[in-house]
């Protein structure tokens, strides 16, 4: 019986301590005055589209409460977030404060992997998740292009993993390769969706057709690559058809 009093009594302790601990945690958090802010973008190669002072500057205009000696609880971070995740090659922003009164931005960005191109008009990006992004006026990056009447429709979409899944998983299965990454450099896109290939090296156009079976497609592509071209030399033909199945017409 002694001891189960002991014990209780322990255990009601404990709890007054944690109850005391968690009190002061909050008190001393509450009191935590703003210091300094800093942004960190996590970096993908050859991506330069959001510029860490440039956000900083940004909220520091919006959100008169950056300023040092403000208390943290005055500080809304989700509206701190959305500001940042407005920008429109943000795909996730945190914002979280510190113990010594730092406010931390981390920021991911959408990686383009394709451009679509406009004669007449702005151009835009097209991001792995299938989003349309605008161009930037201070930097660009070497992507895939799509250009044509079909190409330009696109931009009027906000999403293409909605209504052209098709061409999409096409620019992902070249965006993912290294090889097709580096070798096809541009789609040109007509009104029916029918699309030729240009290629880094070689002189050949390769009809592709629609953007289906690309799997099987591309393994014609790499056939001629590996047995028609070493027998046949680079320039022995302009366009290579490899729209039909298990057919590659070479002309």
């Amino acid at each position: 019986m002694k001891t189960k009093l002991i014990k209780t009594l322990g255990f009601s302790l404990l709890g007054l301590v944690l109850l005391v601990f968690i009190g002061f945690v909050e008190k001393k958090g509450a009191e935590r005055k703003f210091s300094e802010m800093s942004v960190q973008v996590k970096g993908i190669a050859d991506v330069y589209f959001v510029d860490e002072k440039e956000i900083l500057d940004n909220l520091k205009a919006e959100f008169q409460m950056l300023s040092p000696g403000r208390a943290l609880s005055e500080i809304d971070f989700q509206q701190v977030e959305l500001k940042v995740e407005s920008h429109p090659f943000v795909k996730k922003a945190e914002v979280y404060g510190d113990m010594k009164g730092n406010i931390w931005v981390e920021i991911q960005q959408h990686q383009p992997m394709a451009r679509i191109v406009r004669p007449m008009a702005a151009d835009g990006y097209i991001s792995t998740e299938g989003q349309i992004l605008p161009t930037s006026p201070k930097y660009t990056t070497r992507v895939l292009i799509l250009e044509g009447d079909f190409a330009e429709e696109l931009l009027e979409a906000d999403d293409l993993s909605i209504d052209y899944q098709d061409l999409l998983g096409l620019v992902e299965f070249i965006f993912q390769d290294p090889f097709w990454n580096a070798q096809i450099t541009s789609l040109e896109i007509d009104n029916k969706g029918d699309i030729k290939m240009h290629q880094q090296v070689g002189n050949q156009v390769i009809e592709f057709g629609d953007a289906e079976d690309i799997a099987e497609k591309f393994e014609k592509i790499s056939l001629f690559y590996d047995e028609i071209i070493p027998s046949k030399g680079w320039n022995a033909y302009s366009r290579v058809n490899v729209k039909y199945k298990d057919q590659i017409i070479c002309e």
